[in-house]
């Protein structure tokens, strides 16, 4: 599974939510003035699909795709990838960062401790 572009990402963020459209569709659901021309999704939606995140079923001379891998299997995977070339591998460490970021709450921390005690049982 190869990394996505940022533009890629966020198709794949709306063939997500609706599961199943047509480019006209995903082109109706991009928020405000990021909307790419109709010919720059299509190209992006195919190039998905060679890529194997997405494929599709034909009406006649149009097509309505859906993802192929799940939002689950591609953040599993590239969160793992960033923790390994960001973090050295450990978890603790993109944690540390967060909290010295202040973008983690001591109580989300401690839900977080919670969540993985409440695992062990």
């Amino acid at each position: 599974m190869q990394k996505l572009t940022n533009k890629e990402e966020e198709v794949m963020q709306l063939l997500w939510k609706l599961e199943k459209a047509f480019v006209r569709e995903l082109l109706d659901a991009f928020p405000g003035p990021r909307k790419p021309h109709y010919n720059t999704l299509s190209t992006m939606v195919r190039n998905l699909e060679e890529k194997g995140y997405v494929s599709h079923e034909a009406f006649g001379n149009t097509h309505r795709y859906y993802p192929l891998v799940s939002k689950e299997q591609y953040r599993r995977k590239f969160i793992g990838e960033t923790v390994a070339d960001y973090f050295d591998h450990n978890y603790k460490s993109l944690v540390s960062y967060f909290a010295r970021e202040e973008k983690i709450s001591a109580d989300e921390l401690r839900e977080i401790i919670d969540l993985i005690e409440k695992k062990k049982q």
